[in-house]
């Protein structure tokens, strides 16, 4: 609703809680941090527990996840075309499920588009442009799966971290440093640090969940999203290795801090996201972060939040309800979007020179800034908008080690990739564009590769 305003949340003037209220709050949170937040060494190497579970699922069943996956794609398209075209009571009359399937027409084609790629990629039904294992066959058998898996994990335990003070105490202690330097409320510290040392994509459910619930508004929750939602540490060193200089992981890790923080300072002060408008989330009233009492520590005042918000939480019933449809609102409405957006970027990667032609006017710039091999390594900075694992694979036969290592590390800081996180923004609540997304892809590439290109100079 344009125009609302905040309301505060005040704390009661003498909160007095029961040493039941300090258990709601700590050990769900407890298990929440140890679930997307802890590193684990799995056997790929670094990971966290929500990701290593996901993956223990992919294995158990293996070449089940695809089918199921574009199983759980055509039932979201059945379910929209009914709700839209039907418009049954027991559809519109339910909020949830009127949200979930009661779709436009823009997002009800862009369902059935990718239902249409999913299975055309499943039984190989004769464009082999579509289900090419550079195209509709790196999402279904690569990306989906584990998108399947992590949604349904992820989106059952997210309650952890968002139910039960969790939040609301690490908003307190990191206020101050969160609204200065990134002009984010408190809260969203947990959700940068989960995105940043789990996983984007969880990134991105919690970022949704906050921005659905009244606690960011526009803005914020564009900023959280477009700036936090970082790929793992996993898939860091997967491109690191791809690119043949783990040698170099500790100065490539340390680089992409330096450039990821750099973006994150200066993005929310420029358009788009600067002019996103700092209204919420229409359907609901939007919350404002308390002010910090003088007279209370702010470790106090922190633990009388989280108390507050976990003694409100006594029905297990509700937080399972809230998980179940977590889950649905990934299964039934992100996969198809991924699914769609993703198959166009990589069939347009794949099969056309539209990102080399677009990489052209780095060439200049990357010589100017004396970047061996300019030529080759101009279309990799565009190229990896379709995904995020295009740069490594075209500068894998790049002979310089600076080049490929300035290669590796834009493509991770640029952030914005179609095949994943771009369809998962699109396909959310967040009010994120195409052409927000473009923008903000060029501008993070714009801020970054020249503080990559001269950390790297200092390297090599």
């Amino acid at each position: 609703m344009n125009g609302q305003t905040k309301t505060n949340e005040k704390l009661p003037a003498q909160p007095s809680f029961m040493f039941n209220d300090y258990l709601k709050f700590i050990i769900p949170s407890l298990l929440g941090i140890l679930l997307f937040m802890i590193p684990i060494s799995g056997e790929d190497g670094i990971t966290i527990s929500v990701a290593y579970l996901a993956n223990q699922i992919n294995s158990l069943l293996g070449d089940a996840i695809p089918v199921l996956a574009v199983l759980t794609i055509t039932l979201s398209v059945i379910g929209s075309l009914v709700a839209v075209l039907a418009k049954p009571a027991f559809i519109l009359e339910d909020a949830y499920l009127n949200k979930l399937l009661n779709v436009s027409t823009f997002w009800l084609t862009a369902r059935i588009l990718g239902m249409l790629f999913a299975i055309i990629t499943l039984y190989e039904l004769g464009f082999g442009w579509i289900f090419s294992e550079n195209t509709g066959g790196l999402l279904i058998y690569d990306l989906i799966p584990i998108l399947f898996s992590t949604f349904l994990l992820a989106g059952l335990f997210l309650p952890l971290l968002l139910n039960f003070g969790l939040l609301e105490f690490f908003g307190a202690l990191l206020m101050k440093v969160m609204r200065p330097v990134f002009t984010l409320p408190g809260r969203s510290s947990l959700d940068c640090l989960a995105s940043w040392v789990g996983d984007g994509t969880i990134g991105v459910l919690l970022t949704t969940k906050q921005y659905e619930d009244g606690y960011y508004t526009k803005r914020e929750a564009a900023v959280v999203a477009t700036t936090f939602s970082v790929v793992s540490i996993t898939f860091t060193i997967v491109v690191i290795s791809y690119l043949e200089l783990e040698h170099y992981f500790l100065h490539y890790y340390m680089t992409i801090i330096i450039a990821g923080l750099a973006a994150a300072i200066i993005m929310p002060r420029i358009p788009p996201l600067s002019r996103k408008a700092n209204s919420g989330y229409e359907e609901t009233e939007l919350k404002a972060e308390s002010n910090l009492p003088s007279d209370v520590s702010i470790v106090k005042t922190g633990m009388n939040l989280a108390l507050e918000k976990a003694k409100k939480n006594d029905r297990v019933s509700n937080i399972f309800k809230e998980g179940i449809q977590n889950v649905m609102d990934m299964w039934l409405g992100v996969l198809p979007i991924v699914m769609a957006i993703g198959t166009v970027a990589l069939v347009i990667a794949e099969y056309t020179p539209f990102f080399t032609i677009l990489g052209k006017p780095f060439e200049p710039v990357l010589t100017l800034m004396q970047v061996p091999e300019a030529a080759e390594a101009a279309q990799t900075m565009v190229v990896g908008f379709a995904d995020m694992f295009l740069p490594a694979v075209i500068g894998s036969g790049i002979e310089s080690e600076m080049t490929r290592f300035i290669i590796a590390c834009v493509s991770v800081t640029q952030l914005v990739y179609m095949s994943e996180m771009g369809g998962l923004l699109l396909g959310s609540k967040l009010p994120i564009s195409i052409k927000d997304l473009v923008l903000i892809f060029l501008l993070r590439t714009i801020i970054t590769l020249p503080i990559v290109v001269v950390i790297a100079h200092i390297i090599f």
